[in-house]
C-alpha cells in the first residue's frame, strides 16, 4: 500500500494521464528526473502546427485548495522547482499541473451510473512569463497564482499542446 503522499502524487499523474488520453494524445515519463518533468504529453504525428507537438509538466497534489480572488494560492514549488519551470528558453513548453485532490483517498474515484467520477479537479499554468530565482534552495517556497479559469480538460490540455508548440516555434 502507498503511503499517504505518494498516493495523492500518484492519483495526480493518474488524473492528468486520463486526460491525455482522453483528448487522443500520449505521454511519457524520463526514467530518472533530473529535469523536474513529471510526464511529457504530446499529439503523435503530422499536425497543421508541425510533427509530434508536445509539452512538459510538472504535477503537483493539493488537498486543500487555496482561492482569493479568481486565484489559486499554490505555494508548493520549492525554489528549484520553481526554476525548472520559470523563464524563457525551454525548447519544449513547461507547465505546473495543480490537481486538487480530495483529502482521503476513498473519495478520489467513484463509479456512478452515468460513469467513471475522477475528483476533483486540475489546474494549468505558464511560468514562461516569471524571472527564475537567483541562488534558487529547496529550502524556501514561492507562491505562484494559478488562475481558476486555467482549468485542465481534455479540450483545454489538447490546446496546451498544439498552440504551446507555436509559441515555442516563435521563441
Amino acid at each position: 500500500m502507498l503511503d499517504a503522499r505518494n498516493h495523492q502524487g500518484k492519483f495526480g499523474a493518474d488524473y492528468v494521464r486520463v486526460l491525455a488520453s482522453a483528448a487522443g494524445l500520449t505521454w511519457s515519463e524520463d526514467d530518472v528526473d533530473l529535469d523536474g518533468v513529471d510526464l511529457c504529453i504530446k499529439l503523435p504525428g503530422r499536425t497543421p502546427r508541425g510533427f509530434s507537438p508536445r509539452i512538459d509538466v510538472q504535477v503537483k497534489t493539493v488537498s486543500r485548495l487555496q482561492t482569493r480572488r479568481g486565484v489559486v494560492d499554490f505555494d508548493g514549488l520549492d525554489h528549484v522547482q520553481f526554476n525548472k519551470l520559470a523563464g524563457p528558453g525551454f525548447t519544449v513548453p513547461r507547465y505546473l499541473f495543480v490537481v486538487h485532490v480530495p483529502p482521503h483517498a476513498a473519495e478520489y474515484a467513484d463509479l456512478r451510473t452515468a460513469g467513471l467520477l475522477l475528483r476533483h479537479i486540475g489546474y494549468y499554468l505558464s511560468l514562461s512569463d516569471r524571472e527564475p530565482l537567483p541562488a534558487p534552495t529547496r529550502a524556501r517556497r514561492i507562491r505562484v497564482k494559478v488562475p481558476l479559469s486555467n482549468v485542465l480538460t481534455a479540450v483545454s490540455l489538447r490546446a496546451l499542446v498544439t498552440d504551446g508548440a507555436v509559441g515555442a516555434a516563435a521563441r
